[in-house]
């Protein structure tokens, strides 16, 4: 085990080529699904905190249920729509990429969308009077309690990145785990432990570890930056 890790030791510190590019498209494709999830989950999060329509109580439920989507089936759904059989199909990008992307971001979209539903219904409790007495229309309303929400939400991205990084079920469904095309950080972990390469297991495994904890201190460290402005 200690010469498995000397090795992987060795392979981040030389700069191995395909360590680093099973990096580089992991963190391209966790950070463009992310960047998809926030446009879409945060106005969805705040149109179901400030409207007032039927069903609305099932709507958060389901959305807080949804935080939880077990991977494999999100995997297998992209896989149909994008096969060739699929709606999707005519666009070809069943083992792309692309397809990995959009896994993703069906993933983490729930998780940002509530976290901003509860932010936004919060800080509409707070300024509701405000807001109503200088009658500010639905748009601006929206904006500037996303605004003075940014804080919290910026945690919930973090977080929507943090589930997207140490993915495997669904982006190795619709993405293959191609060598130097598809293969991200966690279904490379998988096969080469699978091969009994554990060196570059390892390495990876590094990597990945170093991006959650740098996640997970840049979430903590923005709190305490709202925490301080509100302060």
């Amino acid at each position: 085990m200690g010469g498995e890790t000397l090795s992987a030791l060795h392979l981040l510190l030389t700069g191995d080529p395909a360590l680093f590019a099973i990096v580089r498209l992991s963190i391209a494709v966790s950070l463009s699904a992310t960047i998809l999830a926030a446009l879409l989950g945060a106005p969805l999060g705040a149109l179901v905190a400030l409207t007032r329509f039927r069903g609305r109580e099932v709507a958060i439920v389901a959305l807080n249920a949804m935080m939880g989507l077990p991977p494999v089936m999100v995997g297998l759904v992209c896989y149909l729509a994008l096969s060739r059989s699929g709606p999707l199909g005519a666009w070809g990008w069943l083992f792309t990429p692309k397809a990995m992307v959009i896994a993703q971001t069906i993933l983490v979209t729930p998780i940002i969308a509530a976290i901003t539903r509860q932010t936004v219904e919060d800080l509409w409790a707070e300024y509701r009077d405000e807001l109503t007495a200088m009658n500010v229309g639905p748009l601006r309303r929206v904006a500037t309690l996303l605004w003075d929400g940014r804080f919290s939400l910026t945690t919930a991205f973090l977080a929507g990145y943090g589930r997207a990084a140490a993915e495997v079920g669904s982006i190795i469904i619709v993405g293959g785990n191609i060598e130097g095309f598809t293969r991200t950080i966690t279904t490379a972990m998988a096969l080469e432990t699978s091969k009994g390469n554990l060196a570059l297991a390892i390495g990876l495994g590094i990597v990945l570890l170093l991006i959650v904890i740098s996640v997970s201190a840049l979430a903590w460290g923005v709190r305490r930056a709202g925490e301080r402005f509100a302060g």
